[in-house]
């Protein structure tokens, strides 16, 4: 009974918090709705023992050993759709099922795949990487199963049923069947078994070398010099080094640390060639010429020499800034890069972040958010209350996406700030895909955003840098393109398309944080709501594009070696391969001793597509001149681009749907002249 009157006071606690919410978003106090909302959640925590659940209300997942009965579930609900599969006739259901396969073990493991490296108790980590591994296992074992490959055959190969189904049904029925080609159905039982062997081979190379690229080098404190050793992290007599620290002004400290974290891992550098050995074996013996032909057909690592220039006259800025601050070495280093380029835009623009973060508290930028996907597409975030064991971490949001018309269209949960062992990185993770159920009910989408961002501190809100402001809105693009993503099929829900395109509404996202008109809607000193001056913006603008272009050239160096490992073998060391595309691909010298590749995680999450992120950010910038330049709030465009790109997920060709936004075909001179036009130091951003 007792328990009962706390819970139905909890309820009126609850509802009459819900209301002031409301009316407090609708009036714009954004620093009374999120402080407000971290009451509601406390409220609910304490006072809903009886309704605790499981993380992201799965319920088996209230504990480690509820991975194991969730993997359980996945597997028996496999067999049964495996079976449905191989026994139905040919027709729409055929895609069904595979798709209702997909989504079954999709479920499990893109769950266990973001706590595996988010979570804080490491016995839900670990439990979460047997998970992804075993779920792992199962996928390419089904990828191989001949008598599965065949249900699909047998409906791609009869044109009369082919003729009943919609493009999307069609698609996807040839996008499994894709699948089923690039793991070798067509080899010989043996081959098979090898291609699955060689696969899962592949899974442990991965974890052991993403695992291993993040890991600190040590060494005797002795070797440094006393006055720079308190920079770096002391343990006994040995120095961890667990990043490049590029952002010193001390030249001495990027350098050591330049030269003993990128110090060659011998078992890693073993890692890296077995992994790459691994993909080319997997590659040939399914028919292909290489693991770069098996992964894509062109690249943009190619560019002309307009981009090149643009670096030359870059690299003679940065040598000129560093004679102005060093006397020790006046050529410029692959250690200076990020210093000097930021040193010269603060020189140039006076840019100081300090300057900035005043006007971007945490609840401003959310609801600048708010208010700009409200004007371009009709959608705007509620406050969700989780229930007890739904989080993992306490200081983490649930925000429920609404359409103005067709209601809920999913859930965000926003891992916003940084905490002991949590991954410093900004990332977007995929936890459930969006579909249509069998009932004929809408699965509705579920996303993490998971960002490096500082919590608030007594009476001081969570303030932004303009870095961290931009960041914030390039993963809310990703966001919003899976809930947008309606898509029938799981299989291509969202961010499950192409490498080519992914990037695409996320560095769109890019350009509205760089907007003055966009920025002047929310950004507010926190304590006296003073606007953003525009000039700021203009300068800030301006700076970016400073030695742009020397970071363009680095995004193509990454693009090239990313290629050149994954093409055909070269039987020499990786660190050679290293130096030679160094040399051939970026303005700065290799630095002996050195294997940047073992810090190049992306080897493993990219393989052979890195030059996306180059082809995504010329598309997003022809989108945006195009079709937002003169007006980033036009809902008309807001839903031509809803239409045309967000709603298809991976469902339609990514050629198509740009074809369709821009209402034309381009070319690749196309794309890299919207490459140099951002590198353009002359071009103004627009002005009120």
């Amino acid at each position: 009974m007792i328990i009962i009157f706390f819970l139905c006071i909890g309820k009126c606690m609850e509802a009459s918090l819900n209301s002031l919410l409301y009316e407090k978003t609708l009036m714009g106090d954004v620093q009374t709705f999120w402080k407000g909302f971290v009451l509601l959640c406390k409220i609910k925590v304490s006072l809903s023992p009886l309704c605790s659940q499981g993380l992201f209300g799965v319920p088996e997942l209230s504990g480690p050993a509820g991975f194991q009965m969730a993997q359980h579930q996945a597997l028996r609900e496999a067999e049964f759709l495996v079976h449905k599969a191989c026994t139905h006739p040919p027709g729409a259901v055929t895609v069904e099922t595979f798709d209702q396969l997909s989504d079954s073990l999709c479920r499990v493991a893109d769950l266990a795949d973001f706590i595996k490296v988010a979570h804080p108790d490491a016995a839900f980590r670990e439990a979460a990487e047997r998970t992804c591994v075993e779920i792992g296992t199962l996928v390419e074992i089904l990828n191989t199963n001949v008598d599965l490959c065949q249900s699909l055959k047998n409906l791609l190969g009869n044109e009369a049923v082919l003729a009943t189904l919609d493009s999307d049904t069609r698609r996807v029925a040839e996008l499994f069947m894709f699948d089923f080609e690039i793991s070798g159905i067509h080899l010989d039982e043996s081959k098979r078994s090898k291609a699955v062997a060689l696969n899962v081979k592949l899974l442990d190379l991965y974890h052991e070398f993403l695992s291993g690229s993040q890991l600190p080098n040590a060494i005797d404190k002795q070797v440094l010099p006393e006055h720079i050793r308190h920079c770096f992290s002391i343990d006994g007599n040995r120095v961890q080094i667990g990043g490049l620290h590029a952002d010193s002004p001390n030249e001495l400290v990027r350098e050591a640390a330049y030269k003993i974290f990128l110090y060659p891992n011998t078992s890693l550098l073993l890692c890296l060639d077995e992994l790459l050995a691994g993909r080319h074996e997997l590659a040939t013996l399914v028919g292909y010429e290489s693991f770069a032909h098996r992964a894509l057909k062109g690249t943009m690592a190619k560019t002309p020499g307009k981009i090149n220039r643009a670096t030359s006259r870059d690299f003679k800025m940065m040598k000129e800034m560093k004679k102005k601050t060093h006397t020790t070495n006046p050529e410029v280093m692959p250690w200076d890069h990020a210093y000097l380029s930021s040193a010269i835009r603060t020189e140039m623009f006076n840019i100081d972040p300090s300057i900035y973060s005043p006007y971007f508290s945490l609840g401003a930028c959310m609801e600048g958010l708010n208010r700009l996907f409200m004007q371009l597409v009709g959608v705007y975030f509620q406050a969700e209350q989780p229930k007890m064991g739904e989080l993992w971490s306490e200081d983490v949001r649930k925000l429920a996406v609404v359409h103005e018309t067709e209601g809920l269209l999913g859930y965000i949960y926003c891992d916003f700030f940084r905490r002991p062992d949590k991954p410093h990185q900004d990332c977007h993770f995929t936890i459930r895909g969006g579909r249509l159920r069998e009932d004929g009910v809408y699965q509705l989408p579920v996303v993490v955003l998971m960002l490096s961002l500082p919590p608030p501190s007594g009476r001081t809100p969570s303030l932004l840098t303009p870095s961290m402001v931009e960041n914030l809105f390039h993963e809310m693009g990703h966001a919003m393109h899976s809930m947008l993503g309606r898509t029938l099929y799981q299989h291509v829900t969202g961010t499950r398309c192409s490498t080519d395109f992914a990037e695409v509404p996320s560095i769109l996202m890019e350009y509205f944080a760089s907007d003055y008109r966009v920025l002047s809607q929310f950004a507010r000193h926190y304590q006296t709501g003073e606007p953003l001056p525009e000039n700021l913006v203009s300068r800030l603008c301006e700076s970016k594009r400073v030695c742009s272009a020397a970071d363009t050239q680095l995004q193509i160096f990454y693009a090239a070696l990313d290629q050149v490992y994954h093409g055909k073998p070269q039987y020499r060391s990786t660190t050679d391969i290293l130096r030679e595309v160094q040399e051939k691909f970026y303005g700065l010298p290799y630095v002996h001793d050195t294997a940047w590749q073992l810090r190049f995680s992306h080897l493993v999450g990219y393989g052979a597509k890195y030059y996306s992120y180059l082809m995504s950010r010329a598309v997003a910038s022809m989108v945006w001149r195009q079709c937002f330049l003169q007006d980033p709030f036009s809902r008309v465009m807001g839903e031509h681009y809803h239409r045309e790109m967000l709603a298809h997920g991976g469902g339609k060709e990514p050629v198509l749907m740009v074809q369709g936004m821009l209402q034309k075909t381009p070319t690749i001179e196309d794309f890299v002249d919207a490459l140099v036009l951002d590198l353009n130091a002359n071009v103004k951003s627009p002005v009120l």
